[in-house]
């Protein structure tokens, strides 16, 4: 029995013919690509700017009201004037990464709040403090709208979710460094230290203005400036492997309307990596991501709602009694940080990667600088509404009023976005250009690239046979 089959280096036999065992051995996930990674770093950190204009403001405010002797209306509006300024910023930055390039706009946005953070630590009164408050608010549109956009354009297809949620952390890690200065400089005398905190702001803006120097440029945007090979050089660095470099270029360019020269090497790289896929070896633009982004946004979008609920009922009663309820004050604070978890998880991160995504190359950076005008003017309106808000309708009615607005997202997702995990950002424009009937679109998609690979692997197979 023991001659009957026998078993060497990882091969069975079968008459004269020799199978390797690897070959039917289940995919196995790429190495992360540092170069992509360290690239996604540095620019996502252009996102502290906002973070730490959130974090510090919520102390600062306190100490800007007793100095400047402001009213609640006031406060309302320095507080969230930020983002309706900032609406400006990403409006013009689209354009601006067009004609100077990504990075350059990286710098040019550190540049302004650089400037921003210096007029408001500056500031002699309100009026000083507002002009303040509008120069930071174009460099944080700026900042907002670029970093997705290039951390899209250089993360290939097996990290472009995981790299393009940078964003979302490092405005967290934004908010913590403000409320590290708010207790820095509390101690400080009543007009100086609120000057600090705003004004150190100036400091983070510097650090990022000078790591993007070691930054390439975006891939996409050299070949639309129709410099190829610069751009090749870029995506042979950020791909995970050759052949993905060579189907990223040919993609992009194709997006870009570049004519490319069918020569036996591209075709060959096309059908290497197609060939790869049938064959069980790793292909990385589908090896990641195994949950997606639309179950993650979905699961979060609910998890927020319920928050949001659970959180307006704690305050409704807490508000209604005339005695202090632990367990509502308990309810009160663990909705709370549900809702930031939950929020942390899919709607934050995820938002930032869906827009970077979906718009085709000639309308990415335009596209981008529209969805942070939306993402602005809402928290503006927020946060700029939410005092006068609970007076009129009390504190738990406006949690309630959020949860119905969650409800209407939630059921607009679920209707209009599609899957787009392991697809490449040229495959984008044919799926959301379907509205409601994205999932018929996306089975044709499907049944043309399974046939696609059906017939590349019957032709590799026929003349591996000759």
């Amino acid at each position: 029995m023991a001659g009957g089959l026998s078993e060497k280096n990882d091969t069975v036999s079968f008459g004269q013919s020799n199978l390797p065992i690897p070959a039917f051995d289940p995919p196995k996930k790429p190495k992360r690509n540092k170069y992509a990674l360290a690239c996604s770093f540095l620019a996502s950190m252009t996102s502290i700017l906002l973070g730490y204009d959130i974090g510090v403001m919520s102390g600062a405010i306190i100490y800007i009201k007793k100095d400047l002797n402001i009213t609640d209306v006031q406060k309302e509006v320095v507080m969230g004037i930020l983002n309706l300024y900032s609406l400006l910023g990403s409006a013009a930055a689209g354009r601006t990464s067009d004609w100077i390039g990504r990075r350059y706009t990286i710098i040019f946005a550190g540049a302004i709040f650089f400037a921003g953070a210096l007029l408001m630590g500056f500031a002699t009164n309100y009026a000083f403090l507002m002009v303040g408050r509008f120069v930071a608010g174009i460099g944080v549109g700026y900042a907002l709208m670029i970093a997705p956009v290039y951390t899209a354009e250089v993360a290939p297809a097996s990290s472009r979710g995981f790299l393009t949620s940078f964003p979302e952390v490092f405005i967290n890690f934004g908010i913590l460094l403000g409320y590290v200065s708010n207790y820095a400089f509390s101690k400080l005398p009543l007009n100086l230290g609120w000057r600090f905190m705003l004004g150190i702001g100036a400091i983070p803006s510097v650090f990022i203005a000078l790591a993007v120097l070691a930054m390439p440029e975006s891939p996409r945007w050299l070949v639309m400036q129709g410099r190829l090979g610069d751009a090749k050089k870029v995506l042979d660095k950020t791909s995970d492997s050759s052949e993905e470099s060579k189907l990223r270029l040919s993609e992009i360019k194709e997006a870009a309307g570049i004519p490319e020269q069918r020569t036996t090497t591209s075709f060959r790289s096309r059908n290497d990596t197609t060939g790869r896929r049938m064959a069980g070896t790793p292909n990385p633009p589908h090896a990641r991501h195994k949950i997606g982004r639309r179950p993650l946004l979905l699961s979060s979008v609910a998890g927020m709602i319920l928050s949001l609920v659970g959180l307006g009922i704690g305050l409704t009663i807490i508000e209604n009694s005339d005695h202090k309820l632990v367990w509502a004050i308990a309810l009160c604070i663990s909705t709370v940080l549900s809702f930031v978890a939950f929020f942390s998880i899919g709607m934050g991160p995820i938002a930032w990667v869906y827009s970077s995504e979906i718009f085709p190359l000639r309308l990415r950076a335009q596209g981008c600088s529209m969805g942070v005008a939306v993402n602005r003017v809402t928290s503006g309106v927020i946060s700029m509404t939410f005092i006068s808000l609970y007076d009129g309708i009390t504190i738990g009615g406006a949690f309630f009023l959020y949860a119905g607005i969650g409800l209407v997202s939630l059921v607009f997702f679920y209707a209009l976005l599609p899957e787009t995990q392991g697809k490449t950002l040229e495959e984008m424009e044919p799926l959301f250009g379907t509205f409601f009937r994205w999932r018929s679109t996306l089975k044709v998609l499907n049944q043309k690239k399974r046939e696609n690979n059906g017939q590349v692997q019957m032709g590799k197979a026929t003349s591996d046979g000759s």
